[in-house]
């Protein structure tokens, strides 16, 4: 359900906008977008989402200190690896980045520590190979899609012209 409805979102005007902020702020504000406005409205709801997220963490954990809630082991760095393995950018990206991660996990979490040292070199060795992720390497491999977010113009012949 989140992910159709981030789908929805990006393919929306909103999304189109947040698209445009991103890969040029300055054609996006030639275009009349309002960018101070778009910027402040995303913080906002990011934060907002953040917060209730932070709280439904700690209310699994039952136990709320400094070292839990900015503990690099448990979150931030996974969040950083899964989207920087799947790719940046699109929706498909970080859903192959969590399957990585839950894959390598499973499979090399008996090492103790050396597993986040494993970790750390497969995304090095990652980054160097595949430098748009393993999403960007299928889609531009294979010429496959799942969610498409760019707009493309058609060209239309009139017939009789």
């Amino acid at each position: 359900m989140v992910v159709v409805s981030v789908y929805a979102f990006l393919r929306s005007r909103k999304g189109l906008a947040l698209t445009a902020i991103r890969d040029n702020e300055l054609a996006a504000g030639s275009l009349g977008i309002d960018i101070w406005r778009t910027k402040f409205v995303v913080y906002v709801v990011t934060s907002a989402l953040a917060a209730m997220i932070g709280a439904l963490i700690f209310l699994q954990k039952l136990w709320i200190s400094p070292d839990a809630a900015f503990s690099v082991n448990d979150w931030a760095a996974f969040v950083i690896f899964t989207v920087v393995i799947g790719e940046i950018g699109t929706i498909e990206g970080p859903i192959i980045g969590t399957l990585v991660v839950f894959a390598l996990r499973e499979t090399v979490a008996d090492l103790g520590t050396i597993y986040l040292l494993v970790l750390g070199v497969v995304a090095i060795v990652m980054m160097l190979k595949f430098p748009k992720g393993v999403w960007g390497f299928i889609r531009q491999r294979f010429d496959l899609q799942i969610f498409p977010l760019a707009y493309r113009v058609v060209r239309r012949d009139k017939k009789g012209s």
